[in-house]
């Protein structure tokens, strides 16, 4: 049984072509950025049943194609590796090209598991520096780049998500230290530079949060280059989304 948040279905962004995505309940992590602030609170959800998820994959495969498939997203998927990694199995029994979409804030045995059966890793890097990771999410890094390393150690494809906030996570000489950790993972296939944007405040507003990075401009055009000029120096592909 997991614990899902909501279906996307004929996704075309999270992941390679069209895919069904399953969006889990509950992250650790409080992103100041988040767009989906109503996935963080392990509370809530919809418990459902493996062969629900199954159901769906099967019903909408004729549109996946060639490249398509199924992408588990959050909240923070990691932290239901226990079901997920029965999921992942009959998927792959299957023959579905399957994917996650996650910081890596979790790795154990079971998430070594689910990640034996993932043919691809959406892996979001928040910062590279420690305590700046903590100012951006309230938790350090320490795990996210075990958990890197270990999907390096394994061959498994990664494609890097990395969101620009200005004055948080576009300090160059960070981009630097972040591009010279990485540089000689060769699994990593490419990085997304994420422009920092405001889609989700209304969801906070709802929630009666605080949207703490209410006076944060959205991104310049030259930000979005320079940034992508310096992680161009140590990445394969580097893209603007």
């Amino acid at each position: 049984m997991l614990n899902v948040h909501s279906f996307e279905s004929l996704g075309t962004y999270d992941g390679p072509g069209i895919r069904l995505v399953v969006f889990l309940q509950g992250c650790a992590f409080k992103c100041l950025y988040c767009a989906n602030p109503d996935t963080i609170s392990f509370k809530g959800g919809t418990p459902t049943p493996l062969d629900e998820v199954m159901r769906k994959a099967r019903n909408q495969r004729p549109f996946f194609g060639k490249l398509g498939g199924v992408t588990i997203s959050g909240g923070e998927p990691l932290w239901q590796a226990a079901e997920l990694k029965k999921l992942f199995k009959q998927l792959k029994e299957e023959d579905f090209n399957t994917c996650i979409d996650t910081n890596g804030n979790v790795l154990n045995d079971d998430v070594k598991e689910l990640i034996s059966n993932t043919d691809l890793v959406l892996l979001d890097i928040k910062h590279i520096n420690p305590d700046l990771h903590v100012k951006l999410t309230g938790k350090r890094n320490d795990t996210t780049l075990k958990f890197a390393k270990h999907l390096r150690d394994e061959n498994i494809r990664i494609w890097m998500r990395y969101v620009l906030v200005p004055g948080y996570s576009d300090q160059p000489e960070y981009l630097h230290e972040m591009g010279k950790h990485f540089q000689e993972y060769g699994n990593i296939e490419k990085l997304e530079i994420q422009p920092y944007h405001k889609l989700g405040v209304h969801k906070y507003e709802h929630l009666k949060w605080e949207y703490k990075l209410e006076g944060v401009p959205e991104n310049t055009t030259e930000q979005l280059e320079t940034a992508k000029n310096i992680l161009s120096q140590y990445f394969k592909e580097v893209i603007i989304n």
